[in-house]
């Protein structure tokens, strides 16, 4: 959660970041590629652990009913909260110019899916998420014929796609639902090893982890097959490394699933029992995720036009929908302050998050607390 402010901070703050891609090898610095990239490891993370979640959740209640009841209307909650709340501390446009389903989309689309089949065994739905992702990227392979209906249903649940549905309103669907659901799957299924005896566990992770990053390096150097962006030499050594290591996230390609999945497994390996000061500071943005992500849009959003306006802009050179209320050129900060606006952004946040952690802790009876 940290490091997903700081890729939203660049997004909204960066000199660059609304005329081009961090990950353009054509375009980028090896600072911007790297701060784009390291933040890769967040939305695997948080679907992952959602899962993960859920198989806690479902084996302290042993109920199925309640659980899938649970499961259904929180993930249903939080398409609603992604096209509301999310949408408009995003894009800070009183019209909804641009409705996108993200990350929180994904997950409640999981959440339903997993609900519906929570009757399933673990493993059988693991099994099926790891089927979606070692196999999604055939998809492209189907051979639809022209405007086929089915394709077009398809299509937008595995790859990412933009409609336009007025002359000035658009839906983008960022994160396409079947390949994060396998991420999902994978991580229910994966949630007995966290009830396991710390050090089997912690052998887990590791063997795991490795595998993982071991099997992406296989596949990457065959070049062949995991992810459509092929590798190749570049004008030096450091960028041909990143373009070995620029994997595909809109959808999650197999070897950005492996990569990032392999880092966390290893991170969870390294932070297991730690209770340092580090980890207690930490644990208080964990526990309010949702609260986290939510608030830091309508925190990061007011500093944008804080930016723009003392750069010289006015109201009318704002520009909403894609820009998210930028001028179309000339606004932005450095590398340098992007860090240092993340940095406060964090520290901003911490009381916040341990208020309302407070307040949930100490208000159990308050069912709809659950939700948020």
């Amino acid at each position: 959660m940290i490091i997903m402010a700081l890729d939203h901070t660049r997004d909204l703050l960066h000199v660059s970041s609304i005329t081009q891609s961090p990950t353009d090898l054509t375009k980028t610095t090896a600072a911007v590629f790297f701060t784009r990239w390291i933040t890769h490891i967040c939305a695997p993370t948080f679907v992952f652990l959602s899962g993960t979640s859920a198989w806690l959740s479902f084996s302290a209640k042993n109920d199925l009913n309640a659980s899938r009841k649970f499961l259904i209307s929180r993930g249903i909650w939080l398409i609603i909260v992604e096209f509301t709340l999310v949408n408009f501390g995003l894009w800070f446009d009183i019209h909804f110019r641009v409705f996108i389903s993200d990350i929180i989309a994904a997950i409640g689309f999981g959440f339903i899916v997993l609900g519906i089949f929570l009757n399933a065994k673990p493993r059988t739905l693991g099994i099926a998420g790891l089927i979606i992702i070692f196999c999604h990227d055939l998809f492209p392979l189907i051979p639809f014929a022209k405007d086929s209906i089915i394709g077009n249903i398809l299509t937008p649940l595995f790859f990412p796609q933009s409609y336009q549905l007025s002359a000035a309103r658009n839906l983008v669907i960022a994160y396409p639902p079947i390949p994060w659901l396998g991420i999902m799957l994978v991580g229910f299924a994966c949630g007995k090893f966290f009830m396991m005896e710390t050090e089997k566990r912690k052998k887990m992770f590791l063997q795991l982890g490795i595998g993982a990053l071991a099997l992406f390096l296989i596949l990457r150097f065959i070049n062949i097959y995991g992810d459509p962006n092929r590798w190749s030499a570049q004008k030096n050594g450091l960028f041909s490394f990143l373009s070995f290591i620029n994997i595909t996230k809109y959808p999650p390609s197999l070897l950005f699933c492996l990569v990032t999945l392999g880092i966390m497994f290893l991170m969870l390996r390294l932070t297991e029992n730690l209770t340092n000061r580090f980890a207690k500071i930490t644990t208080v943005y964990g526990r309010v995720p949702l609260f986290y992500f939510i608030v830091h849009w309508y925190i990061l959003h007011p500093i944008l036009f804080a930016m723009v306006f003392l750069q010289g802009f006015t109201s009318k050179d704002l520009v909403f929908g894609f820009n998210f209320g930028r001028p179309q050129q000339g606004s932005g900060l450095s590398l340098g302050m992007v860090y240092l606006v993340w940095i406060g952004v964090v520290i901003l946040m911490y009381p916040l998050c341990k208020w309302y952690g407070n307040y949930k802790l100490n208000h159990k009876e308050k069912k709809w607390l659950g939700y948020l």
